[in-house]
């Protein structure tokens, strides 16, 4: 079952102010290297299968805008929103520079602030999980609910419990407590840029469990199984070549059982009842 709520104030700000911090370089390699692009690409492929051009999304932790953008060249309304006013700033921009600040409108608000939101849309998506930081999975399940019309629809990229990449790298190096950080219960402490992201991690079914009063499961697959998370592309960068024949094996089998159960992330599609 989902977590119970634990993030208080204080926590949230923490995150929020990690997020501030990397906004004027996080289309770079911290946060758009090959890896990530990769990712990105079965996403957005997921997201045209999905929903329809013309449909009216929802962006659950926009970033820096990269998915709304794309999503609004291709015909879609999207309302992008972020808990990082730095990172709602940058999507406003990005926006306003590709001339399509009439089909993305960008709003501070977090996950955790979803009553806070009117309208409704057709889907709503996350992309690089944004909703791992949610204080309270349900609540957001509740809100979606709400937001999204019968038989819209959820496209959620989600951190794992079980990533081998990232198990295996830091049991070589002895650093045991940081191997297993994925599977402990509760919000974890990941730093970044001198902050902490306040975390938690889940296996799809657990993960499912807090949106299946209201949704159907469409289905789910791991991403980067085969090949190493976004923050090893210096591994990738060595030997694309290599790496490239592993992302191929990916694409096929990350769908399979038992394998779509682990991964550095997953990619989970839910549909409205």
């Amino acid at each position: 079952m989902p977590p119970p709520r634990g993030l208080d104030e204080a926590q949230l700000l923490d995150t929020q102010k990690a997020f501030d911090s990397v906004a004027a370089d996080y289309d770079g390699p911290r946060g758009n290297n090959e890896l990530i692009q990769r990712m990105r690409g079965t996403m957005w492929t997921t997201i045209a299968r999905t929903m329809p051009a013309g449909s009216r999304l929802l962006d659950l932790g926009c970033g820096t805008g990269l998915d709304a953008v794309e999503f609004a060249r291709h015909g879609y309304e999207v309302v992008a929103s972020d808990w990082s006013p730095e990172m709602v700033e940058r999507t406003r921009a990005r926006a306003e520079a590709a001339a399509l600040g009439s089909k993305v409108s960008a709003v501070h608000l977090g996950v955790q602030q979803l009553h806070m939101l009117g309208g409704r849309f057709d889907g709503v998506y996350s992309n690089f999980g944004p909703l791992n930081c949610a204080p309270d999975l349900r609540a957001v399940a509740d809100e979606c609910a709400r937001l999204v019309r019968p038989g819209g629809s959820l496209v959620f990229s989600v951190m794992g419990r079980l990533c081998p990449w990232e198990a295996g790298h830091y049991a070589m190096r002895r650093r045991f407590g940081r191997a297993g950080v994925r599977l402990a219960r509760g919000a974890q402490s990941v730093g970044m840029n001198g902050h902490t992201i306040w975390t938690y991690y889940y296996m799809p079914r657990e993960f499912y469990a807090a949106f299946q009063e209201h949704f159907v499961l469409g289905g789910y697959r791991a991403l980067s199984l085969f090949l190493p998370p976004p923050y090893m592309v210096e591994r990738y960068r060595r030997r694309p070549g290599w790496y490239e024949r592993l992302g191929r094996i990916d694409d096929r089998f990350g769908g399979l059982p038992l394998l779509r159960d682990m991964g550095d992330h997953f990619l989970i599609v839910m549909h409205r009842r």
